[in-house]
């Protein structure tokens, strides 16, 4: 069955259009940044950052090696807690490696600030830090990326890797979700 995501969606924020030409140019200042080294390990921030970071590496002209972490601070809530767990950890060693997260979305900053410590504690070269949105709005930490795609209004977004209670990760823009959809977990805080 083909769902109508009208009802789901209250407008379509950024095109997919938009977001393939932005990740070609984030593409190449990554290259430009990174093309005399040959260590570099993307670190994506699983799930959200999954349809991103395939997307940025086809568009990658280096040698680089995919790992991901299962970072949450959210618990079952559509707000972040400030309270990170690892839920899942890097297989590759990242001592002497040049690592580049690649996020979703940095929205209070809480999630990110404790990945990139915990990386920061493993010995890299570097940890910089690449996200498809920013949403500096809602930044409750001082951290800001090296790279972004768009910053965006304080509003719930989903599509592109994002999503709400797992749904709608597929979409191929970002959209905003109704508000009908999620008022009843934000009337519960």
């Amino acid at each position: 069955m083909i769902r109508d995501y009208s009802e789901v969606i209250d407008r379509v924020l950024i095109d997919e259009e938009s977001i393939k030409l932005k990740i070609k140019q984030l593409a190449k200042s990554i290259n430009d940044h990174y093309k005399d080294k040959d260590d570099l390990v993307l670190v994506g921030i699983l799930k959200g950052s999954v349809m991103f970071m395939a997307e940025l590496a086809k568009h990658l002209k280096l040698d680089v090696t995919m790992d991901f972490m299962v970072v949450s601070s959210y618990a079952e809530n559509t707000y972040s807690s400030g309270n990170v767990k690892i839920l899942k950890d890097l297989d590759t060693d990242i001592k002497d490696k040049e690592v580049l997260i690649v996020e979703d979305i940095i929205d209070t900053g809480y999630t990110l600030r404790k990945t990139k410590e915990n990386l920061l504690n493993r010995d890299p070269k570097d940890v910089r830090i690449i996200t498809l949105l920013d949403k500096p709005e809602r930044r409750k930490i001082d951290i800001k990326p090296d790279w972004y795609g768009f910053k965006i209004p304080n509003e719930f977004v989903v599509g592109f890797g994002l999503d709400f209670d797992q749904l709608y990760r597929n979409l191929p823009y970002i959209g905003v979700l109704k508000r009908s959809c999620y008022e009843d977990i934000e009337d519960a805080k």
